[in-house]
């Protein structure tokens, strides 16, 4: 998944430890958080966003972008991101394929 933790640490000029702190986390599960090494659960993302005073939606938006984000998806813990309408079609059939089995 790829969130935009690391940014807003940036600019808020908030280090990894504290918002660990802040989220009640691990530093060393934050730092794989934030590189992206493992997927936050929805509870994590929620608390993550309150600690950086942001909307959830905004640990996913790129700052720098000229697309929309058309999903953010949710399925059995895992998160899904899509910037088109073949992505989000891609992502539901895979989602349909694995469910089926």
């Amino acid at each position: 998944m790829n969130l935009r933790i690391k940014e807003l640490l940036k600019v808020k000029n908030i280090t990894t430890s504290l918002l660990s702190k802040n989220v009640g986390i691990t530093r060393a599960n934050m730092s794989n958080i934030v590189n992206g090494k493992t997927n936050p659960s929805l509870e994590t993302l929620e608390k993550i966003a309150s600690a950086l005073g942001v909307e959830i939606w905004e640990l996913f938006t790129e700052s720098v972008s000229n697309e929309e984000l058309i999903a953010l998806i949710n399925h059995k813990g895992d998160f899904y991101q899509a910037s088109t309408i073949e992505e989000l079609e891609r992502i539901v059939n895979r989602i349909k394929s694995n469910t089926i089995q």
